[in-house]
């Protein structure tokens, strides 16, 4: 029987009334985000979506510095056009909360309890959390490793083991370089940040600020020897420049034999390069002293909640799924190396398993290691001010410019305190 028009207009009708229906529940979010990270949210979303199919997560990969800077900008026009969800690096996250407290929402209002805070550590929270307002929540951290190439080791007859101070380093930086023509031991980013200097003022329990935020640190005796020593690198030769971009394209053309990083570099490594599995392997960074620690953090990121959002609770649904839950951790960790801060997360079995790419290394059993050694470093709002001057006095004091290390950063503490009007720490 074939139907009239009428007939026919009214069941398109009802169909089309069916699907909205149908689809009127659905919730949509979106995720500012950015390399490895982005692509490790996406890891989570389909057990996201058998808890909760009545949620979509969009993730957005825009690049680290293109979310800073947009966030920057509408935080500053109000936060409209905001996504749902903004990811933050730890270090530059209380210049947000200090400038704009009302551009992101309490999670203590959506189900942020105290039992939920109790499963990060303190030191990555510590920058999240202002009074009883708690504006994101912990996602990675940062302990920093040296990951090198076996074969360009062992050709140069270096075993990693020996090498327990940064003149350890130095001496088999040389080694390598000789027994292998055109490559270079390790690189760092000298024009465009500060990341050598943060990873190893951190070991020796020194960085920009104090722990309380309240002084400046800078120049401290910890913060002079990363200095002084991160310079005799560079002046030996086994540390040259190069930028994020320039050290992935080094690692996988075979022009460098090391990168220090914070772990999560474990996921760009194996993500980009999987033609070099099994060449790769990891230590702990070398200390200043033999007996020194050789453990510190860099980067690491939380993810925000905007107060602009429509979909707040959905949004926290999440966000508690996913930096929640072990199961969403672990398969970070497992695709893209993103070392989980929920702390239940560092006991799953899969830390302890040996891991094929580094040669049958328990790679995450090594670094994790280090965690409760790891002196947190703080942040505040000033920390892109600090940074911006550090980084022009490094400059400097590498063209000559200052007689030593401790009259470059004398000169950095003096400049952050006419530009923050904190004092410097007697």
């Amino acid at each position: 029987m074939r139907l009239s028009f009428f007939g026919a207009t009214t069941l398109a009708a009802m169909l089309s009334i069916n699907s909205v229906s149908a689809f009127a529940d659905t919730k949509e979010i979106t995720i500012w985000s950015w390399n490895i990270a982005a692509a490790s949210l996406k890891t989570t979303l389909e057990g996201f979506n058998k808890l909760n199919p009545d949620i979509k997560v969009i993730v957005e990969d825009l690049g680290n510095q293109q979310v800073y800077d947009k966030t920057l900008a509408l935080c500053a026009a109000g936060g409209e056009d905001l996504p749902d969800i903004v990811q933050f690096e730890n270090f530059e996250a209380e210049m947000f909360w200090n400038r704009f407290p009302d551009c992101f929402t309490n999670l203590k209002e959506l189900g942020y309890t105290s039992e939920i805070q109790a499963k990060f550590p303190d030191f990555k929270r510590v920058e999240l959390e202002v009074g009883d307002v708690a504006y994101a929540m912990p996602w990675d951290s940062g302990p920093v490793a040296v990951f090198y190439r076996r074969d360009f080791y062992e050709k140069a007859g270096v075993d990693p083991a020996t090498i327990k101070t940064w003149d350890d380093f130095i001496a088999a930086g040389k080694k390598v370089a000789t027994a292998n023509p055109g490559v270079v031991m390790a690189q760092a980013d000298f024009n465009g940040d500060s990341e050598w200097f943060r990873m190893i003022s951190n070991e020796q329990a020194c960085g920009f600020f104090s722990g309380d935020g309240q002084s400046i640190t800078i120049n401290e005796p910890g913060c002079v020897s990363a200095l002084d020593k991160i310079k005799q690198m560079k002046d030996a030769g086994i540390l040259t420049a190069g930028n994020w971009n320039e050290k992935l394209q080094s690692s996988a053309g075979g022009t460098v034999a090391s990168q220090l990083y914070g772990a999560w570099y474990e996921g760009s490594i194996r993500s980009n390069i999987p033609a070099l599995s099994g060449k790769w392997g990891v230590y702990l960074m070398p200390s200043i002293t033999s007996d020194g620690v050789h453990a510190a953090n860099i980067g690491g990121s939380a993810l925000a909640i905007s107060n602009g959002s429509k979909n707040k609770e959905a949004a926290w649904t999440y966000l508690n799924y996913a930096l929640g839950s072990d199961e969403a951790q672990i398969s970070m960790l497992k695709g893209f190396g993103l070392v989980p801060s929920l702390l239940s997360s560092v006991k799953q079995p899969f830390v302890e398993e040996t891991q094929p790419y580094w040669g049958g290394q328990k790679v995450w059993s090594d670094i994790l290691a280090t965690l409760p050694k790891i002196v947190p470093s703080r942040g505040t709002a000033f920390q892109s001010d600090a940074d911006g001057i550090y980084k022009a006095v490094q400059t400097k004091y590498f063209a000559g410019g200052y007689p030593d290390a401790k009259a470059a950063l004398d000169d950095a503490a003096q400049q952050i305190a006419v530009a923050t009007g904190l004092p410097i720490a007697q």
